[in-house]
C-alpha cells in the first residue's frame, strides 16, 4: 500500500474510533479480520465510516451495493480513497454518511454543468448536432471518468444534503424532436447514460415533434426522465398585446400547470423540473413555477452550478452544432476557485 493511502487509513482508523467513543455502537456488517482471504471483512467501523478488506471478488460496485444500499454509488468509495478500482490486499474507506455534500474543498467549490442540446442529425445548422458529434462527446465523457447524473440528483446537492461525484455532468435536451428518438437514445443507452427530456407540450405528435409512443419508450428506457418546457413554447417574460395583469397570470399557470398535467396523465411523470422557452424568467414567472410546485428549472445561462444556486434559476449550457471537441470540453466547468465572482 502507498504512503498516502495508509496515512489516510491511519488518520480515519483514529478518526473511527473517537467518533465511535461518542456514538452508539455500530452495527455488525459482516464477518471479522482474520476469516477467509477470499471474502471481504470489515476491518474498522465507526457510525459514519467502516475499513473493508475487499474479498477476491469485490469491485468498488459490488462494496457499494453491500454497505450503501445502491452499487451506482460506487463513486462515493472511489472518490473518498482517490482510487479507480479496487486493488488487492488493499483497505477500503466506505463513508456511511454524506462527505462534503455542499462540494466545498480548501481552494475551490464544485459545480455542476447542465448540457444543452436541441435536436441531431437533419440539416447542417447551429441547433442541430450530429449524431457522430454526439457520440464523439459521450465517449469523451465516459473515457474521463465524468458521471452523468440525472438532473433530479441536484436537489439534495443544492439543499446540503447529498454529495455529488467530483466529475458531475447532466444532459438535457429541449423541445422534443423526434431526432432525440431516432439519435440520441441509442447513444445514451450505449453508456447507459440518464438524460432529462423538456418538451412543450402543444409539439407532441405535430410536425417533427416526438409522438406519445415515442416519449413512452424514450420514458420507458429508463434512462430519459420527461419533463415540462411549457405549453406552447411562448416567451414568458413578454407579454401578448392587450394581456392584463390577471390574463398574464393565468397564462403562466397555464404554461406550467398543462404540461405537468398532460404528461402525468400519460403516465410520464412525476414532471417537477422546467426548462423556461427562450431561457427567460422573471418574478411572475418564477411564482407561477412555485404555485406549480416545480423543484427545479433551468435557463440557457452558460456556467457550472453549485450547492448555493437558486433551484429555480439554474445555469445551462448551450451545445451547437458548429462546435468541435476542444470546444465542448472547453464547457465541462465542474469547479471554481474560492475567492473568484
Amino acid at each position: 500500500m502507498c504512503p498516502s493511502v495508509l496515512r489516510r487509513v491511519a488518520v480515519l482508523v483514529l478518526t473511527g474510533a473517537l467518533a465511535a467513543c461518542s456514538s452508539a455502537p455500530p452495527r455488525s456488517v459482516t464477518a471479522a479480520a482474520g476469516s477467509d482471504r477470499s471474502a471481504g471483512a470489515v476491518i474498522g467501523q465507526s457510525d459514519r465510516l467502516l475499513i473493508y478488506r475487499p474479498g477476491r471478488d469485490d469491485t468498488l460496485r459490488s462494496i457499494a451495493a453491500q454497505f450503501l444500499g445502491d452499487e451506482d454509488r460506487d463513486w462515493v468509495i472511489a472518490d473518498f480513497n482517490r482510487v479507480s478500482g479496487v486493488a488487492p490486499d488493499q483497505p477500503l474507506v466506505v463513508p456511511l454518511k454524506p462527505v462534503n455534500p455542499v462540494g466545498v474543498f480548501e481552494d475551490r467549490y464544485q459545480t455542476v454543468p447542465i448540457l444543452c442540446y436541441h435536436r441531431f442529425g437533419g440539416a447542417s445548422n447551429k441547433m442541430s448536432v450530429s449524431p457522430a458529434s454526439f457520440a464523439a462527446q459521450l465517449d469523451w465523457l465516459a473515457r474521463n471518468d465524468y458521471r452523468v447524473i440525472r438532473l433530479s440528483q441536484l436537489i439534495g446537492f443544492l439543499q446540503g444534503r447529498e454529495a455529488l461525484p467530483k466529475r458531475s455532468v447532466v444532459i438535457t435536451m429541449d423541445d422534443g424532436y423526434e431526432s432525440v428518438h431516432r439519435y440520441a437514445l441509442p447513444l445514451l443507452r450505449k453508456h447507459g447514460f440518464p438524460a432529462t427530456l423538456f418538451v412543450y407540450s402543444d409539439f407532441i405528435g405535430a410536425g417533427d415533434g416526438l409522438s406519445w409512443a415515442q416519449l413512452g419508450e424514450l420514458k420507458a428506457s429508463g434512462l430519459v426522465d420527461v419533463q415540462a418546457h411549457s405549453k406552447s413554447h411562448r416567451n414568458l417574460i413578454e407579454r401578448l398585446p392587450g394581456e392584463t395583469d390577471e390574463q398574464y397570470r393565468q397564462s403562466l399557470d397555464a404554461e406550467a400547470r398543462v404540461p405537468r398535467d398532460l404528461l402525468e396523465r400519460r403516465q410520464l411523470g412525476p414532471v417537477r423540473q422546467y426548462a423556461y422557452p427562450f431561457g427567460d424568467a422573471n418574478e411572475a414567472v418564477l411564482d407561477a413555477l412555485t404555485r406549480q410546485q416545480y423543484q427545479l428549472a433551468v435557463t440557457v445561462t452558460p456556467g457550472g452550478n453549485a450547492f448555493f444556486s437558486m433551484p429555480l434559476m439554474l445555469r445551462r449550457t448551450m451545445i451547437f452544432g458548429d462546435i468541435d471537441l476542444d470546444a465542448f470540453k472547453a464547457k465541462l466547468r465542474i469547479s471554481r476557485p474560492v475567492g473568484t465572482p
